[in-house]
């Protein structure tokens, strides 16, 4: 790994392994195309990303392409019932095999009709009979391991990835805490924003309410961020940031229903968010992918038990999308964004340690520990 792109600068203070002596990451961190391009090979390929809700997939051939980071991938459901991942290209020319999502009895590339069989095995190449050693065993799709998780579909790009569910088992428990039939809900609905800001950072404004009672004032009211209620923790891979409801009638939405009677929000690394909010049993993740070094893409899926919105969770989704997204968490990120550009600006502290918890940035320390420890960099050096 190419460290030294990303070494230490005269003016940078030491980033540690205890909070609440560390320095923040340099702000190059969050612009730099070498850091960038690092973040690709380190984390985003050797790392498990959220791809759908398996009711994307439920029956035989219903496919779903997505993207890791840069690589196209398939995510289909065979003949004997397996769901299976799949590099998104021919094994002939390199085309792109499928786009979007759909339905289909076999897999066949529209450059030159080379088909697959649902399980990736080659099952027709045209005028191929007469090449010389030519064996269709050799031309399978190459598979890309995937693992459902409270009855999401999330895949690995690294063959010798350790279980999602072997590195996060505390986080199933507290997700089916809250919503104890995880696995038998529908995907519903997205939204999709493209924030002028580099992933980190739309990460870290999850990892604290630090903020909250100052840019998210409807929200504070709704969940309750007092004393005992609302305790964020860091445990591996994943944070937790739940607490309790204090109002059915708050001015971000009304709570009409009685399935959930808390907020449950976590982070899992390294790019999602999961959300289940108080009211209608529902589920929704928002994966944050890096497009440039300053730009990024989320979409917020959303799952519940028939597929259908609530008039409840259609207020729900109104209030994240234009309130949450719009009006307060991204216009936040994106002048973050600008002011790490600064030249007045290159670290700063994170605020731990003080007798009110619930507005703790340890998260955010620990996920750039995260970051840190992914790009082989050494904490703790002058």
């Amino acid at each position: 790994m190419n460290v030294h792109l990303i070494e230490k600068r005269e003016q940078d203070k030491p980033f540690r392994e205890d909070a609440s002596v560390s320095y923040t990451l340099p702000a190059r961190y969050f612009y730099d195309s070498a850091v960038f391009e690092q973040e690709k090979a380190a984390i985003f390929y050797q790392s498990w990303v959220y791809v759908c809700h398996k009711s994307r997939v439920r029956n035989p051939g219903e496919y779903v392409t997505e993207l890791v980071h840069d690589q196209n991938v398939i995510i289909i459901k065979g003949q004997d019932e397996r769901v299976r991942a799949f590099h998104n290209v021919c094994q002939h020319r390199g085309h792109e095999l499928l786009r979007g999502c759909g339905k289909t009895q076999m897999i066949v590339c529209p450059y030159h009709a080379w088909t697959y069989n649902l399980d990736g095995t080659l099952r027709a190449a045209r005028e191929t009979g007469s090449i010389k050693d030519f064996d269709k065993s050799q031309f399978t799709l190459k598979e890309v391991a995937i693992e459902e998780f409270c009855g999401m579909l999330f895949v690995n790009l690294d063959g010798k990835a350790v279980p999602l569910r072997e590195q996060a088992p505390e986080l199933e428990k507290e997700i089916r805490s809250y919503v104890p039939h995880a696995d038998d809900l529908v995907y519903a609905t997205s939204q999709e924003y493209e924030p002028q800001a580099n992933w980190k950072i739309l990460v870290e404004n999850f990892q604290e309410c630090y903020h909250c009672a100052v840019a998210h004032k409807d929200f504070s009211v709704l969940v309750d961020f007092g004393d005992g209620a609302y305790n964020p923790y860091s445990n591996g891979i994943f944070t937790s940031h739940c607490s309790t409801r204090t109002t059915r009638d708050s001015a971000a939405y009304k709570v009409s229903g009685n399935d959930i009677d808390g907020y449950g929000g976590w982070f899992l690394w390294p790019n999602l968010t999961i959300w289940v909010y108080p009211g209608d049993e529902q589920l929704s993740v928002m994966r944050v992918d890096p497009l440039t070094p300053t730009t990024s893409y989320e979409r917020h899926d959303w799952f519940t038990k028939d597929g259908t919105v609530s008039e409840e969770l259609s207020g729900t989704i109104k209030f994240q999308r234009d309130t949450l997204q719009f009006a307060e968490d991204i216009p936040i990120c994106e002048s973050v964004q600008k002011g790490l550009k600064s030249m007045g600006y290159n670290q700063g502290r994170f605020v731990v340690g003080g007798d009110r918890v619930q507005v703790t940035e340890a998260p955010v320390h620990h996920f750039q520990k995260l970051v840190v420890n992914a790009l082989g960099l050494k904490i703790g050096v002058e």
